[in-house]
């Protein structure tokens, strides 16, 4: 594996994923210098203390400032004008690339202001926990894990390189994909798995046969792992249902579709059917685990809770 060094990161949003990018370029000194902005003040003030940045600075125009990489980490709602903010301060063969988990959005809003001779590469890394914050992320968080980059038609291929080798150094396994299939493909494997989750637990707690305390005390493994993914960021996830509202549409259309030909079975007692699904499912259950993207672990390796 190949990896490269920036002169100087930028790093725009420090929150889960923009610290953990901190921690693990330094991790392998894949930069010589850090700086951090992020648009809360008291999130600056924690940033700087953590020592994942070597600068926490109080303007985007002076984090962006000689970076030779800048990667954008706010909520995706905010990236026009960050990019507006940024694009006069970027100097001529810097790459601009992202995390969010939307790509389609991310090029509408970014490309329109990316300066001439500045490499705009659209980037997600799916990893991630429930946790945010800048003192929510460690080196490790993307060891193991996809960063998938989305390149806009007529990028340089070296800027691509340089992309996909940082990415590595920081741990992570990468591919290329077009933008749209981006976009539908997470929109099946994260983005309506979300919205389930912030479904269900919802409808849980507004049952009204069913005190909240009651949900609470008997949550069994099932719905207890629908109430971690449902504790994610809501700005984050708020943004990204509002701008990859087609494909997760597309695919909530099929799930329902799938949903009521299972209440069929249910209802009329076609054990066969339920059987069959529910051996295709353990299966891809299996095949994720194999791909190295879980563990089969107890509890799904999460540590047991403290007496």
């Amino acid at each position: 594996m190949t990896t490269i060094t920036f002169g100087k990161l930028a790093i725009i949003g420090l929150g889960l994923i923009g610290s953990s990018l901190g921690h693990a370029a330094k991790r392998k000194n894949l930069v010589k210098v850090i700086a951090g902005f992020d648009a809360d003040a008291d999130v600056r003030a924690r940033a700087a203390k953590l020592g994942f940045t070597d600068t926490v600075t109080e303007t985007l125009e002076a984090a962006v400032k000689d970076a030779d990489l800048v990667i954008l980490c706010t909520p995706v709602g905010a990236y026009k004008s960050v990019a507006q903010a940024i694009a006069p301060h970027l100097k001529p063969g810097a790459i601009l690339s992202d995390v969010g988990s939307v790509k389609g959005a991310v090029a509408r809003d970014v490309g329109p202001f990316v300066p001439a001779g500045v490499h705009f590469i659209p980037a997600h890394p799916i990893a991630g926990t429930e946790f945010s914050g800048p003192e929510a992320g460690f080196a490790s968080l993307f060891d193991g894990r996809w960063t998938i980059l989305t390149p806009v038609p007529g990028s340089d291929e070296g800027a691509v390189a340089a992309l996909k080798a940082f990415w590595e150094g920081c741990g992570a396994q990468v591919d290329v994909m077009e933008i749209a299939h981006h976009d539908l493909v997470l929109a099946m494997t994260s983005h309506v798995p979300h919205l389930i989750a912030y479904n269900i637990v919802g409808t849980a707690h507004e049952l009204e046969q069913v005190t909240e305390g009651e949900v609470i005390k008997y949550s069994a493994s099932g719905f207890r792992d629908f109430t971690r993914i449902a504790a994610s960021d809501p700005t984050m996830w708020r943004d990204v249902f509002l701008n990859n509202r087609e494909a997760v549409l597309e695919v909530l259309g099929r799930f329902n579709e799938d949903l009521s030909r299972l209440q069929r079975w249910v209802r009329d007692g076609n054990g066969e059917a339920l059987f069959d699904l529910f051996t295709r499912t353990r299966a891809i259950r299996r095949s994720i685990i194999s791909a190295g993207q879980d563990t089969a672990a107890p509890n799904f390796g999460r540590d047991k809770p403290k007496a």
